[in-house]
């Protein structure tokens, strides 16, 4: 399921908060990507739309987006930060030589989380893995 940028717009608005221009430049800049973005491609998308921008206000209402649960953020190609509309939980599997990404389903990793939670006494609340290897074509 691809949340809309009109859709999260509205749970933004429904949340008490303002949607900002620079808000919504963001979020449409995920959409049409629908990928991965590292900050600076979402800088340079939303800079298309929304001239005068800046670096920082990227960052800070990153930061929003993903504390407000909008937009997922992961460690992936080279351990760099990446950001993507949050649509479904999910891992990620990602080569060392070539750079493939493929989605590893969340349930998939939901018993080793349970299992997790009753050794540890933790009570998990987020969680994003990224495991690094080989694909079967660099292997």
């Amino acid at each position: 399921m691809v949340c809309s940028p009109a859709h999260i717009a509205s749970q933004i608005r429904e949340r008490g908060f303002r949607l900002t221009p620079q808000r919504m430049a963001i979020l449409n800049a995920l959409h049409e990507s629908g990928d991965h973005l590292l900050p600076l491609e979402i800088f340079e998308k939303a800079s298309a739309s929304l001239p005068g921008i800046t670096e920082p206000t990227i960052y800070r209402t990153l930061d929003f987006l993903v504390e407000n649960g909008f937009v997922s953020v992961t460690h992936v190609r080279g351990r760099r930060l990446e950001y993507e509309l949050t649509q479904h939980k999910h891992h990620h599997l990602v080569c060392s030589v070539c750079g493939l990404e493929e989605e590893l389903s969340h349930e998939w990793l939901q018993p080793f989380r349970d299992q997790l939670e009753q050794i540890t006494g933790f009570s998990l609340t987020e969680d994003q893995i990224t495991f690094t290897g080989l694909c079967r074509h660099c292997k």
